[in-house]
């Protein structure tokens, strides 16, 4: 079986959530329609990820859920996983822990892991309003990672 892995990153504020959910779930049905098999990884790190997570939970119900997988990458063990750890394993598919961040402080861990996703991932996508931040420095990396990219915006 071929795995096609696609990885999201954006701001942690969205100006517009209807217009850029739109884009999420269009994109993510266009894959699962497509693809044979296709593992989307998010970070759950802001508004961005939770609308990716809500795109992705209502295409696999409203088309086909046995293709995908919906997986949380986390930079380090967090306590919200810890003491709720049975309803996110209900929520996502998987849940990673990068080995490469775990050991990290938070912020350069948070680096780490979005580089791992990066570099596992077939297609990155963004939603990028400034340039500066987590999701820009994400994109920089991905694009010089030579990495196909889509920029919601």
């Amino acid at each position: 079986m071929t795995i096609y892995t696609v990885c999201f990153f954006g701001h942690r504020y969205i100006d517009d959530p209807f217009g850029v959910d739109s884009q999420i779930y269009d994109l993510v049905c266009e894959l699962i329609r497509n693809k044979e098999y296709v593992d989307f990884l998010i970070g759950r790190d802001g508004e961005f990820d939770q609308l990716v997570s809500s795109a992705i939970i209502r295409a696999k119900k409203n088309i086909f859920d046995a293709n995908s997988s919906h997986i949380w990458v986390m930079p380090y063990i967090k306590a919200a996983f810890t003491n709720n750890s049975e309803d996110y394993d209900k929520y996502y598919d998987g849940v990673e822990i990068c080995e490469r961040s775990a050991g990290c402080h938070p912020k350069a861990a948070i680096t780490i892991r979005n580089q791992y996703m990066i570099r596992r991932s077939d297609l990155c996508v963004f939603y990028i309003k400034h340039n500066y931040g987590g999701a820009f420095n994400a994109l920089q990396y991905a694009k010089n990672s030579n990495k196909d990219i889509i920029i919601f915006d």
